[in-house]
């Protein structure tokens, strides 16, 4: 029998947990919402939260386990925290960068990072980039982008 993962990221948003929740669901393959608590009478009492709000939401992206708490306007994400989204090709960099990006900051837009429409930072980066960008061409050629040209960088290595 597996062990289940010992780490679960664990994200505070303010009002917006189980709309994110489904968000990211909707974007990754082999992935779910589970379970929803919701604030009852107590403890929307206790937290200002209005009562049947969800509280916390398990979900799964990529098999992954997370959980997202709505817990108030006390705490924002930072990029000093992100998720790495490593892809295997340029159309999947497309897809998680179109869907993540999407109603985000373009000012938080550079080298595969971008922040997503609820503050929340992702790298959408090709599974090759470390290896890429030893070469000095290539890593000049990623600091001028925002989503990742894996062809450009390709070519930027072999030159």
């Amino acid at each position: 029998m597996a062990r289940p993962q010992r780490i679960t990221p664990f994200l505070w948003f303010d009002t917006r947990a189980e709309e994110a929740a489904n968000y990211y669901a909707s974007i990754f393959d082999d992935s779910r919402v589970g379970t929803i608590a919701r604030y009852d009478k107590a403890a929307a009492q206790a937290s200002g939260m209005p009562e049947g709000t969800a509280m916390t939401v398990a979900f799964e992206l990529d098999g992954s386990p997370f959980v997202a708490l709505n817990g108030g306007p006390h705490f924002k994400f930072t990029e000093a925290v992100s998720f790495v989204v490593n892809c295997e090709s340029q159309a999947e960099i497309d897809h998680y960068w179109n869907h993540l990006s999407a109603g985000g900051d373009p000012a938080a837009q550079q080298c595969g990072w971008l922040k997503d429409k609820f503050g929340l930072s992702w790298q959408v980066v090709p599974v090759e980039l470390p290896q890429l960008i030893q070469h000095p061409r290539a890593m000049q050629a990623m600091l001028q982008m925002k989503k990742i040209d894996l062809d450009a960088l390709r070519k930027a290595a072999a030159a």
